[in-house]
């Protein structure tokens, strides 16, 4: 496969940015959309320019680091897929496709498609946590849970954090990542001495980092890679909702 490259390039956080041309040639179609770019980066070294900066870590769906836009949809619109599990067969010979970074004031431009994330690692300090002993493992009877609230807290714990939500939402809100957090401590035995304080935090600090605010119009659902359900949303509402009335009652 032969394709062309829009992408958008930025030197640092203060400069404009812009977009480059670049050519991919001979890509095989079984690459993933990351080894393509490094077969990119391979020639563009080779001339002696700058490569394509972007995060990568894992490449197996987990880390939730290769954040990009591809073709205006976060992770490139395939199902359930992150970036760095798009295959290139999902693309056309002679295609061009258009490469950015998160847009969101909450996520700055780092260089090229690497933006900051460290609003969403303070949100998670302000609240995604348990401080309950828990020794060492117990045995798995020890502690009964219902089977519907460990199969919820599960759905929500799959969330990675990579900001897909963010980027796909008009308002740039980041409700479906802190949803999914509140939703899965708040689901389980060890969340409890600490659930309303941690919705009214995560809350928050979410607010203070400066995301938009919510129009549940499930653009966030339908390009999270983990497909996290917008009914989390809903749940972190009556658990922010439960924990202010807790606290105007005390």
């Amino acid at each position: 496969m032969n394709l062309k490259l829009k992408v958008w390039r930025q030197d640092n956080a203060e400069d404009d940015g812009r977009f480059e041309y670049f050519e991919a040639l001979d890509i095989s179609p079984d690459m993933s959309f990351l080894e393509m770019l490094d077969v990119v980066n391979e020639g563009i070294i080779s001339d002696g320019d700058e490569a394509i900066a972007f995060d990568s870590d894992c490449r197996e769906g987990i880390c939730g680091t290769c954040s990009m836009v591809i073709n205006g949809v976060p992770h490139g619109g395939q199902k359930g897929t992150t970036a760095c599990q798009l295959h290139m067969r999902h693309f056309n010979d002679g295609d061009t496709i258009v490469i950015e970074p998160w847009r969101a004031t909450a996520f700055p431009v780092h260089r090229d498609l690497i933006v900051d994330r460290s609003s969403f690692d303070r949100i998670q300090r302000s609240g995604g946590f348990i401080s309950v002993r828990t020794g060492s493992v117990p045995d798995a009877n020890a502690t009964p849970v219902a089977k519907e609230n460990s199969d919820l807290a599960m759905d929500a714990a799959q969330c990675i954090g990579c900001g897909a939500c963010v980027a796909a939402c008009k308002n740039a809100s980041a409700m479906l990542f802190v949803a999914a957090k509140v939703s899965h401590l708040s689901l389980m035995p060890q969340g409890q001495p600490e659930r309303n304080r941690r919705a009214l935090a995560m809350v928050n600090q979410m607010d203070e980092e400066g995301f938009g605010n919510c129009s549940v119009n499930g653009s966030c659902e339908a390009v999270c890679p983990k497909e996290i359900s917008l009914d989390f949303i809903a749940r972190m509402n009556r658990e922010y909702g439960r924990a202010l009335l807790k606290k105007g009652c005390s």
